[in-house]
């Protein structure tokens, strides 16, 4: 018996020193492939941003990401094309498809698809919308409509992660985890990134929780996925029995012991461990003040169209605007269910339904609110969808990487334009054409920061979210 009580108490200390810093050899080798640079600007505490940053004043405090998950289709949206209307049904023009990536409709008949849907002009800008986003429609003056966008990746997992980090690499960090490590938060109680998902549509492609991971940077700077549903963050509340109290006191030991040993391995991640530690105990308050939305009154309920707990698109977007009031740096907000391979106009009917009025909701409430000039929007997907038919009886549009439409609003962008544009069969971008990486450099432009400033060594060369190819800021959408 004695014995098997000595067993256990060994077990216990074990289990303690893996999880601590304590004897931890692996993060102590991990502090050694870390530089200077990452390691000084990890401090214990409050993180206030990298020194040296912001590079100039910044035009936007804070990001919120609207990423419609699956592809919307800009020939359903904001890209309307007269030629597809001409030409419906016939051949697309081999002289535009040939030696393209095609993602499922590779070696197949490629026959023009008309728009399924009418376009109108909007707004003293004249800018055209289509009649699946009413509510969209009554920002004409209010964003910036991007048609000439390009991405690299056609399918959807490598699509997300170089649409969020730069490259169709695994494990680089996300745009949301470089904005929150160059410039820190806000907020002394609520993680600086901050993600929330939704689902209605056809085919949710699943979101990988890399896609908001911080990659070779301190974990401290990933993304903190909130549920709009049931428990807001999982396993941040006290187990029953523990008062906060009893909490604080725990923390602090363990803070004491990490600071001790980390006084002699030097390693920011353990400096990371003691912030989270630090955010969770601060978030068991403040994140069940910011989900109780009883302080909000009807008429904004109704305006977003939201359900308190519902976990709906309109739920999460008044959570932005309660996260934005509250310092958050970055919010990203995915809505899965844009993958159109079939039945285009019944699902895009329901995609715009989740997600049309909450979107110029969040748009009108920060304008009301005076948040808009300080927070940049941003809405889209991982790449568009093509100008030919596909499915069987049911109108679909396949993947399409060559040219897709943005919107963006706020935060130092102009209003009321529309940049770039598509060939007349909504294939190409050919006009005023925005890289993803130009999107990366316009969005940390708009934060005060200069792209090719903003580096981080990692295994022997300047990591940079643009990456090492040309991209820039796209001063023309810039107010």
């Amino acid at each position: 018996m004695a014995s098997h009580l000595h067993m256990h108490h060994l077990e216990g200390r074990r289990t303690f020193v893996k999880r601590s810093a304590l004897g931890l050899g692996g993060i102590a080798l991990a502090g050694l492939c870390q530089t200077p640079q990452i390691h000084a600007a990890t401090p214990s505490g409050n993180y206030a941003g990298l020194e040296g940053l912001p590079h100039f004043a910044p035009r936007a405090k804070r990001v919120i990401f609207l990423c419609m998950a699956g592809g919307p289709s800009h020939l359903e949206t904001f890209d309307y094309k007269e030629e597809l209307e001409r030409r419906h049904g016939e051949s697309m023009p081999e002289s535009i498809t040939q030696g393209q990536p095609i993602a499922q409709l590779q070696g197949q008949d490629l026959k023009c698809q008309r728009p399924l849907t009418r376009f109108r002009k909007y707004g003293q800008s004249g800018q055209q919308v289509s009649d699946f986003l009413p509510f969209t429609a009554k920002l004409a003056d209010r964003i910036c409509i991007v048609r000439s966008m390009v991405t690299e990746q056609i399918n959807h997992d490598p699509a997300h992660t170089f649409m969020n980090t730069g490259t169709a690499i695994s494990g680089r960090p996300s745009m949301g985890s470089w904005i929150n490590y160059g410039l820190g938060s806000e907020s002394d109680n609520l993680p600086g990134f901050v993600v929330m998902t939704s689902v209605g549509g056809r085919s949710p492609q699943p979101i990988a929780s890399r896609q908001w991971a911080a990659g070779f940077l301190p974990s401290r700077f990933q993304g903190v996925e909130f549920h709009a549903s049931g428990d807001p963050v999982h396993y941040v509340n006290n187990p029953a029995g523990v008062s906060q109290r009893t909490q604080r006191s725990l923390i602090d030991t363990v803070h004491k012991l990490n600071r001790h040993r980390n006084a002699v391995i030097e390693d920011p991640e353990v400096d990371a461990r003691l912030a989270a530690y630090e955010m969770a105990f601060r978030m068991q308050t403040s994140v069940p003040e910011l989900m109780d939305l009883s302080d909000e009154s009807a008429k904004t309920l109704e305006m977003y169209g939201a359900v308190p707990g519902d976990g709906s698109f309109a739920s999460n977007c008044l959570l932005a605007r309660r996260l934005a009031e509250r310092g958050v740096r970055f919010i990203h907000l995915y809505h899965r269910g844009w993958d159109h391979h079939g039945g285009l106009e019944k699902y895009m009917n329901i995609c715009c339904r989740l997600t049309d009025q909450p979107a110029w909701a969040l748009v009108t409430d920060l304008e009301q609110r005076g948040l808009l000039d300080e927070t940049l929007v941003v809405w889209g997907g991982e790449f568009g969808r093509t100008p030919m038919f596909q499915g069987k009886g049911s109108v679909g549009r396949d993947h399409h990487i060559k040219g897709f439409s943005i919107w963006m609003a706020g935060g130092g962008i102009k209003p009321g334009i529309t940049h770039g544009a598509t060939d007349p069969f909504g294939y190409h971008a050919e006009q005023d054409i925005v890289h993803v990486r130009d999107l990366h450099a316009t969005i940390l432009h708009l934060m005060g920061i200069d792209h090719m400033k903003f580096s981080v060594p990692y295994q022997g060369l300047d990591m940079r979210l643009t990456g090492v190819e040309p991209a820039r800021a796209v001063e023309s959408i810039i107010a």
